[in-house]
């Protein structure tokens, strides 16, 4: 009886110290948005792999932020992913499913506030350098998501991190470590070697230095800024001295099962998945530790350009009331499923990091529930006490910010051209649209190795995952425009900004 009065005790102690972090927030506070590319769970705090060196995100967890165990993208490719983040809608309502579909061409996006423009809309000032949205040729120039803004900077315009070609590797140029071989040459897009650039003078390092040099700034108003980093996307091509932290005899390449996708089929018991261009690329050449370190050494590149802006803050007077998002906007495959790059619905692909600091917070916190990341837009709305915007699809998690082990109905849904993906604490489900279907079972099959969706014994979990699959999905809009000569470095469109009243948009 005693055990469970004490038990009892701490868990309302607990409780209550979550509510007064929140509470203690003062007015309005900032928002510091961090975007990073392609990143996944190969970070110190997630433990995805544990020759990660990221020790910028592991203390920011570490000093005191909610780590997300389970977070899953809305899409796990980067367009579609950010525009359902930055508009609040899923792909299924915005018919945003790929890379060529501009979001600003969707009805809902014409007529809602994206995620900025709410916060613009609502008092503060916004900024952002980097990759936020993701960019498409536009009518007049380029959009690169900069309409959403009060200001918006541009660090990657003419400023490319080129490889040294001593070193390089890449598949489509027919390049080994350096070497051309017309034996070389394949179809897949992977490419990696040191740059010849300084970290100085690298892309992100650029953005990160933006960010330093506005948070030394007095703002009247509340800010959000929004800090874009574009590594590890492809190519992986960073300084030297990031690929010198990994021994290449020490690297240890993904486990793979070469029989793993054998059990996913149709209703015609047809293979739908093979292995891809890069995985046989990298299998027939024996890269598998050059590509894992070349990642590698990415991610701790994008790490140390992230402590540059965690370090401007806490030495900056917006620390006490500034709430930082750290998240990724899909995952990554490294070998897994037989395939790299993204774009699939395994947990590789839909399981991207997500961490969440609220000033006073003062000691890591893991929560396990699915979030997903469309859920920020109305959680930092709640959070920063503007007025609810009821019509988009995310849920407020900031109860689960106050107390992790809170209760949460959702599964995380991500949504692609393939189908749709439903992961809870202990199920994974994936809805092929060709008829194929999925159900791992997260604690016993953390991998994904074994599909029981087969097995009848299962039904009634499949059926009770397959109500959250979108019974509608929004077909997506034809309109799109060629791309301009140096399409990085092209101008911005200046005419979007001027379609974006902000007094009429809901």
């Amino acid at each position: 009886m005693r055990l469970i009065q004490i038990l009892t005790l701490f868990l309302i102690t607990n409780l209550y110290a979550q509510k007064s972090t929140i509470n203690d927030i003062k007015g309005q506070p900032n928002i510091l948005f961090i975007a990073i590319d392609d990143l996944n769970d190969w970070v110190e705090p997630l433990n995805g792999n544990k020759q990660s060196i990221t020790p910028n995100m592991d203390s920011f967890c570490k000093e005191g932020a909610m780590v997300f165990n389970n977070a899953v993208c809305p899409a796990p490719i980067c367009g579609p992913s950010r525009s359902a983040i930055l508009s609040g809608f899923m792909p299924n309502r915005s018919g945003v499913y790929g890379n060529a579909s501009n979001m600003i061409y969707s009805d809902l996006v014409k007529e809602n506030a994206t995620l900025p423009e709410y916060f613009s809309k609502h008092g503060y000032h916004t900024l952002s350098n980097g990759k936020i949205f993701h960019k498409h040729a536009a009518e007049h120039g380029v959009d690169f998501g900069h309409w959403a803004f009060d200001e918006h900077a541009r660090a990657r315009r003419n400023n490319k991190d080129i490889a040294d070609k001593k070193y390089v590797t890449a598949c489509k140029a027919g390049v080994i470590k350096g070497e051309k071989n017309i034996d070389y040459k394949g179809k897949g897009k992977l490419s990696w070697g040191p740059t010849v650039d300084s970290f100085e003078e690298t892309v992100d390092y650029k953005v990160a230095d933006w960010a330093k040099n506005q948070l030394q700034r007095d703002f009247d108003k509340p800010f959000f800024m929004a800090v874009g980093f574009i590594k590890p996307h492809l190519p992986w091509f960073v300084p030297k001295e990031f690929f010198d932290k990994y021994k290449l005899e020490d690297i240890k390449a993904p486990i793979v099962n070469e029989n793993d996708l054998n059990d996913i089929v149709n209703s015609n018991g047809k293979e739908i998945h093979k292995p891809s261009a890069e995985y046989k690329w990298i299998k027939k050449h024996g890269l598998e530790k050059e590509a894992t370190r070349a990642y590698l050494a990415n991610t701790t590149y994008v790490d140390a350009c992230l402590g540059i802006v965690l370090d401007a803050l806490e030495k900056s007077g917006h620390a006490d009331n500034t709430i930082i998002v750290i998240w990724g906007d899909h995952g990554w495959h490294l070998g897994e499923k037989l395939r790299y790059l993204k774009n699939t619905l395994w947990s590789e692909a839909v399981k991207p990091p997500l961490f969440v600091r609220l000033p006073n917070m003062d000691k890591t916190l893991y929560c396990e529930k699915p979030v997903n990341l469309v859920d920020l837009y109305p959680t930092l709305v709640s959070l920063c006490n503007l007025p609810e915007k009821e019509n988009i699809d995310g849920h407020d998690f900031s109860t689960l910010l106050k107390y992790p082990k809170a209760n949460w109905e959702y599964p995380g849904i991500t949504v692609s051209t393939q189908g749709t993906s439903v992961l809870t604490e202990k199920w994974h489900y994936i809805n092929n649209l060709s008829g194929a279907e999925e159900l791992y079972d997260v604690d016993k099959d953390p991998l994904e190795w074994n599909n029981l969706a087969f097995n009848s014994k299962f039904k009634k979990e499949i059926n009770e995952l397959k109500k959250w699959v979108p019974k509608h999905r929004e077909e997506p809009k034809k309109l799109h425009y060629d791309k301009p000569p140096n399409y990085v470095d092209a101008d911005a469109d200046p005419t979007i900004k001027g379609t974006r009243d902000l007094s009429k948009l809901k």
